[in-house]
């Protein structure tokens, strides 16, 4: 079982900018991908960019030329940088463990706590 813990959510301003962190710990045999999903106050969940093991990424097209995805393989964990951030952005972030086959993602059904990001106006 992967246990996934994302820290780096807050309060920021039209504009700025903030980096999220998602600390992987536990068994990953059969994950090959890590993403990131936001959920915006009562809407779905949604998959905002993954990145795959050999580090090939990909990004909803909102947050294109925005966001970046990174991975430290050695120290299990995966980033999303977040710069230009926007009103809309604001969302709880969840970190999740993944499958890429034939370039789609799947979620495994493993997911951080989340941590809220806001951004004012």
């Amino acid at each position: 079982q992967v246990q996934l813990v994302e820290s780096g959510g807050g309060l920021v301003q039209d504009g700025g900018s903030l980096r999220l962190s998602c600390a992987a710990s536990g068994s990953i045999f059969g994950i090959n991908a890590m993403g990131w999903y936001r959920q915006p106050p009562g809407k779905q969940r949604d998959l905002v960019a993954h990145i795959t093991s050999g580090g090939r990424t990909n990004y909803t097209d909102s947050v294109k030329g925005r966001f970046t995805i990174s991975r430290d393989n050695a120290k299990n964990t995966v980033y999303l940088q977040m710069n230009s951030l926007k009103p809309e952005d604001t969302a709880v972030y969840y970190c999740n463990a993944g499958l890429v086959t034939s370039g789609v993602y799947r979620n495994l059904g493993l997911w951080g706590q989340g941590t809220l990001v806001t951004v004012s106006s």
